[in-house]
């Protein structure tokens, strides 16, 4: 069973309907993810089909050979990446306007995090090496 979370961007120009079948969130710790959003960035993950509302105003960014990031070409807010020629989403958690009972289940890339935080909560975490193997794995 799924649940249709509805959210946008900072402006509004790009809406998004998604039909989560769970509501894990997962926080990932690489570089990229935290050049991106400025720390770890939270994620609810999707797979299959998505209804996005704005399309015109989404850009892409090819940010490895094996995912892309997509965001609001007018207000910058971050929305998800996905795993090339794939419908596997990692949607930016809280553009989700009606989300609700989240439980933190998964850190990843945790390898790579600084020492200078830490999340209280018991998650399993998975290192760089576990990440790609389990993207080879999808190829």
């Amino acid at each position: 069973m799924s649940t249709q979370y509805h959210g946008s961007c900072l402006c509004g120009k790009v809406k998004l309907a998604v039909p989560f079948a769970n509501t894990h969130l997962s926080a990932c710790h690489c570089q990229t993810c935290r050049k991106w959003s400025a720390g770890p960035l939270m994620t609810l993950a999707h797979s299959g089909d998505i209804t996005i509302e704005g399309q015109e105003n989404i850009s892409h960014f090819n940010s490895s050979q094996w995912a892309e990031r997509t965001f609001c070409k007018e207000c910058g807010s971050h929305l998800y990446y996905r795993l090339k020629d794939t419908q596997n989403y990692y949607f930016a958690a809280w553009i989700f306007d009606d989300i609700k009972d989240l439980e933190f289940t998964a850190e990843v890339f945790i390898d790579k995090k600084p020492i200078c935080y830490a999340f209280a909560n018991p998650t399993h975490k998975l290192t760089e090496a576990d990440i790609l193997a389990m993207v080879e794995a999808k190829s």
